[in-house]
């Protein structure tokens, strides 16, 4: 079987000194899967005429090539009318360099991956897309249609070089997963609550170069996870990165993000909450950038759009806040930092140092603390955790406050009533940044 340069050098990513501890991605090449049996969608009845449902071919490929082999989505365009379900899959590949477009309409997840190892996900080309035509629900009021990628126990695994384009719901869940990474990624959405680009609840997780455009949650980490790292990602126009919403026995540990970028989005970090049970411990939120956005630093642990739920409030503890740099839309309605921790379960040894930040309308802004112990801004010290509440004002500008700012920060948000158009993945996610993992394309140039 001829093998391409692309499968020789297969797609492992161009690791920098940052990477996680932790071990991630497959633990086979490519080429040697593609060198056991490639499974081409066309040779399972698939027609590439944007016409022709393209679930059954996929199905069938994989049932072909699920162990030790990869199913291949040519270039071209390709309608998807029935989701598929893609299950018990070992040391296999999905190559996806051709465009997905629904032409369903259920809920549910319009590509499903369970139980699954040693697994990669792909674009060879940097142009593989599905185009979920959420706007055809979203201009009508409605959330009700499917997701486009979840999946579900799936280990030592890589996602990358994909675009995800207007789900109806949800774009990208990790469910229960771990030893994964995803990376050079562009997922834009419509302009509404209700479309989060990459939501992960696992263990052991690196997710990096990853662009999302949407009015929900950018990257956010839910319960229970650990062990997570999220680095060089570009939230652009969108409703930031967060943790939450937390409710009972949440279980969440050592949660890095660093190089964090958020251009005219809700916020730059949010941990969100209402009550509640459980620990947050070990998070960093490290050399994030901000310009436009309604709040910064957020931490709610009375969020009033969250119903309240059993519990005196979820312990937040170990949290370091270091580099933050930027301007917030209006600091004085609403100030770069709040912490705001339930009275019953007050928080414990938060850090927040070299935070320089500055409003853009008006003339001073406010840091609020509330049951929040530890360093920096209006945190209180010492170790009896009783309830207090505290605002300070800053009239004073930070004299470090300025930052780069982002060549393809967007002038405008995507709506809910029109097709949203299929971007390009970026090779920039952070100022100054330079990507872990070139884009495959390039890869494949270079070999």
């Amino acid at each position: 079987m001829f093998v391409s340069p692309l499968l020789a050098i297969g797609l492992a990513p161009l690791l920098a000194s940052a990477a996680p501890s932790w071990s991630v991605g497959p633990t086979t090449d490519y080429a040697t899967k593609a060198g056991n049996k490639i499974c081409n969608v066309l040779n399972y009845d698939g027609v590439a005429d944007n016409s022709t449902d393209i679930g059954p071919a996929i199905s069938s490929a994989w049932d072909d090539c699920k162990s030790d082999g990869v199913v291949y989505i040519p270039s071209g365009d390709y309608a998807l009318e029935s989701w598929v379900t893609l299950s018990g899959g070992k040391s296999t590949a999905i190559r996806m360099d051709g465009t997905i477009y629904r032409t369903g309409s259920d809920g549910g997840n319009m590509i499903f991956i369970e139980h699954t190892s040693d697994f990669e996900l792909f674009s060879s080309n940097s142009e593989g897309a599905v185009q979920g035509f959420g706007y055809e629900f979203h201009k009508d009021g409605s959330l009700s249609g499917p997701r486009i990628l979840r999946l579900y126990e799936v280990t030592d695994f890589s996602v990358h070089d994909l675009i995800l384009v207007d789900a109806p719901a949800f774009h990208f869940s990790l469910d229960t997963c771990s030893n994964g990474e995803v990376y050079n990624m562009a997922i834009r959405g419509g302009d509404s609550g209700g479309l989060d680009g990459i939501d992960v609840w696992s263990d052991e997780m690196w997710i990096h170069d990853v662009e999302v455009t949407n009015k929900d949650e950018c990257v956010t980490v839910k319960s229970p996870s650990k062990s997570i790292l999220v680095e060089n990602i570009y939230c652009n126009w969108s409703g930031g990165c967060a943790m939450g919403s937390l409710s009972t026995d949440v279980d969440i540990s050592d949660i890095t993000y660093r190089n964090i970028y958020t251009w005219s989005s809700n916020q730059m970090y949010m941990i969100k909450s209402n009550g509640g049970s459980g620990t947050v411990s070990g998070l960093v939120l490290e050399n994030f950038i901000g310009y436009g956005n309604a709040y910064s630093l957020d931490i709610d642990q009375a969020w009033s759009s969250m119903s309240m739920t059993d519990g005196d409030g979820v312990q937040l503890e170990n949290i370091t806040i270091s580099n933050w740099k930027g301007t917030e839309a209006d600091g004085a309605q609403r100030g770069p930092i709040k912490v705001n921790c339930a009275s019953g379960a007050p928080c414990k040894d938060i850090t927040i140092k070299d935070f320089e930040m500055w409003t853009e309308e008006g003339d001073y802004q406010t840091y609020i603390c509330n049951s929040a112990y530890g360093s920096g801004a209006c945190l209180q010290d010492g170790d009896d955790y009783t309830e207090y509440s505290t605002t300070v004002t800053v009239t004073s500008v930070p004299t470090g406050y300025s930052a780069a700012t982002m060549a393809g920060d967007l002038s405008t948000a995507f709506g809910t009533d029109s097709v949203i158009p299929i971007p390009t993945i970026p090779t920039s996610f952070y100022p100054g940044a330079t990507p872990y993992s070139v884009l495959a394309v390039q890869a494949s140039s270079s070999a």
